[in-house]
């Protein structure tokens, strides 16, 4: 039976997927990270569309925090487990998360 937070994480990548988001991916950070289970990066086309996705998100889900809403290019909703970073494509490349934590295990949904 699979874990809360991967379901959660499933679930919240599921939802991004329903408005578009591009480049979904869910990292496995359990072993590897003290601060959650799992990521969720996704890609918004402009930071009207990153602001969509966060407020769909946050309609069925509540996350117990939320960072960049008002500039929307790099939006982070905190669910303990599972932190689901929504970016613009100019701040994803920036920043480069997959790079960051490119060893961990990625999970399909």
């Amino acid at each position: 039976m699979e874990e809360e937070s991967v379901i959660l994480a499933k679930r919240l990548a599921k939802m991004i997927d329903e408005k578009k988001g591009e480049e979904v991916v869910i990292f496995d950070l359990r072993g590897l990270s003290p601060i959650t289970d799992h990521f969720v990066i996704a890609t918004g086309l402009s930071e009207v569309h990153v602001k969509a996705i966060a407020d769909h998100i946050m309609v069925n889900e509540s996350p117990q925090h939320a960072e960049g809403l008002a500039a929307a290019t790099w939006v982070l909703l905190d669910f303990v487990d599972v932190i689901v970073h929504l970016l613009s494509k100019e701040a994803r490349d920036f920043y480069g998360l997959e790079r960051l934590w490119g060893d961990a295990p990625v999970i399909d949904y």
